[in-house]
């Protein structure tokens, strides 16, 4: 499913003029996104190619985000795909409550390349705490550091108010179980 995510309308973004993402639900617990910016990635700060490792505070920077939860359950998914190949991946019991790390969690292996209308990010998320037989309500979200320190919010739905992809109106798009193992 492609899906089209806007800037929020506090945010202004010069070197950006839209973002993409296709998401894919591949059997149970797996969930395959790419991301797609399209603009000038010179004006975009990208982090520079790190150990694909676990790391927090991602967001403070250019990156790519997702959450996941069932649509009658109060716990969700966050992760969060740096460029670098970097990654963070939590559970949250309800709103912005009781975070922790998702564990165990297999590394997305996020491939980032630049292309020549922007830059395309792709990982293979394998989310298997979730529930496996119900629909999936997907937060698809990005946040993208400008050259001039500038950061905007980008997501597939804005809940009113500031920039907040962890509110529930920003789970806008919907991934039906397919029936695979």
């Amino acid at each position: 499913m492609r899906t089209i995510l806007t800037l929020h309308p506090s945010s202004r973004c010069a070197a950006v003029s839209a973002i993409e993402v296709e998401a894919e639900r591949r059997g149970a617990g797996v969930l395959a996104l790419r991301y797609l910016v399209t603009g000038d990635m010179d004006g975009v700060v990208l982090p520079p190619p790190a150990a694909p490792v676990r790391t927090d505070e991602l967001w403070r920077h250019t990156c790519f985000e997702a959450f996941v939860g069932a649509p009658d359950r109060a716990t969700y998914d966050e992760v969060n795909l740096a460029p670098s190949g970097q990654w963070a991946a939590y559970r949250f019991d309800g709103y912005r409550q009781g975070m922790t790390p998702l564990e165990p969690f297999t590394p997305p292996g996020t491939e980032a390349r630049r292309t020549g209308r922007g830059l395309e990010l792709s990982a293979t998320l394998h989310l298997d705490g979730l529930i496996a037989g119900s629909p999936w309500r997907l937060g698809l979200s990005a946040v993208i550091e400008e050259a001039g320190g500038q950061i905007s919010y980008w997501a597939a739905a804005h809940p009113a108010g500031r920039p907040d992809f962890h509110h529930r109106d920003g789970f806008a798009v919907e991934l039906p179980w397919t029936g695979r193992p």
